[in-house]
């Protein structure tokens, strides 16, 4: 449960760019466009690219850099809810950049197929993300596995169901545990209401906001760290989302359901590479006490908790959260522990 604002000012090191890109939104009164004009700026800047996989009539979008090669694994990098593949870009910054990545649309996101609701649930992203994994050819050699939030949860129970495909996995503030915070607070609320009027109101998702205002509170409610955003940047935000809401809002339903609201916690048993967990330590929205639940079930689960973050580690955190991941790969690689498989 992402969004994919901070990587504006993130990838420029600093704040300054988001009164450039105030100064062009007010300009061409086009936020919206500039904003996808950015992302495609950043990814040409770091040499991502963007291709489309065709497999069994259902189409993969997804950006990718480098190719595989010994010493170290192919990355595969599952995003959260409502976000797509560009989130990644703060992080990819902070990458070597001969490491071959690989940043997927997840189900219905962006550039990959949207379809209906089996593909949502948790089971149907993993079988999904399988597919994919195989219409690439990613299974000849073991890979790494990092996902967030929704990703997250994908790639835990991607992590049970095939282990045999992965030389480890990192897992940042995974949904699908049976955790306690704001955002829980808010869903309960909303579920009460729902059962008194028999319809859930869509406009009090906090994850699916439709006016800058809701994509203030939102912003506040992903991070720790408190951006001062201009109204047109804002409006610019909303306008890229507000077309996808109601698949936003089907997809949300469908990942809180019965079936996939704790996917990640009545899997994690069953994991058995060399995992990763980094957390903020003041997330709202899946609380940092997931990390003890994960390191209590998946043996030799190292754990890495960031002071002053919250739920969007990628976006406040890209360069510790790069660095943290490679390590753990590299650590993984120099021991040989856990896997004697053969990196890519």
């Amino acid at each position: 449960m992402d969004v994919d604002v901070v990587n504006m000012f993130v990838l420029a090191g600093g704040t300054l760019v988001i009164p450039i890109l105030a100064f062009f939104a007010s300009f061409y009164m086009w936020p919206a466009a500039i904003i996808h004009v950015y992302n495609w700026y950043w990814r040409r800047r770091l040499g991502l690219q963007v291709v489309y996989s065709e497999n069994r009539g259902y189409r993969f979008c997804y950006s990718h850099r480098g190719k595989p090669g010994p010493g170290r694994p192919t990355i595969l990098m599952l995003h959260g809810f409502s976000a797509n593949k560009d989130m990644w870009l703060p992080v990819a910054k902070f990458l070597p950049k001969h490491q071959h990545l690989l940043c997927i649309d997840m189900p219905g996101h962006e550039g990959t197929s949207r379809t209906d609701a089996r593909d949502y649930s948790i089971e149907g992203q993993v079988k999904r993300i399988r597919q994919f994994v195989e219409s690439v050819r990613l299974t000849k050699r073991p890979f790494h596995l990092v996902g967030t939030s929704m990703g997250g949860n994908v790639a835990g129970v991607y992590a049970a169901r095939y282990p045999n495909d992965l030389c480890s996995v990192t897992l940042i503030c995974p949904a699908g545990l049976p955790t306690e915070s704001p955002f829980v607070e808010r869903l309960r609320e909303l579920e009460k209401d729902q059962e008194l009027s028999g319809s859930l109101d869509p406009q009090g998702i906090p994850l699916i906001p439709s006016t800058p205002e809701e994509m203030d509170d939102m912003l506040k409610l992903c991070s720790f760290v408190r951006f001062k955003i201009p109204q047109q940047i804002l409006q610019g935000l909303v306008d890229v989302r507000v077309p996808n809401n109601d698949f936003y809002r089907e997809l949300f339903m469908e990942i809180v359901g019965e079936k996939s609201r704790h996917s990640l916690h009545e899997n994690m048993h069953l994991i058995t590479v060399p995992t990763q967990v980094i957390w903020g330590k003041h997330d709202q929205v899946v609380d940092v006490s997931g990390s003890s639940m994960l390191k209590e079930a998946v043996s030799g689960c190292q754990v890495d908790l960031l002071d002053n973050c919250g739920h969007s580690v990628v976006m406040e955190r890209p360069r510790k959260t790069a660095q943290l991941i490679m390590d753990f790969i590299n650590n993984q690689h120099n021991t040989g522990s856990g896997s004697n498989k053969k990196l890519s």
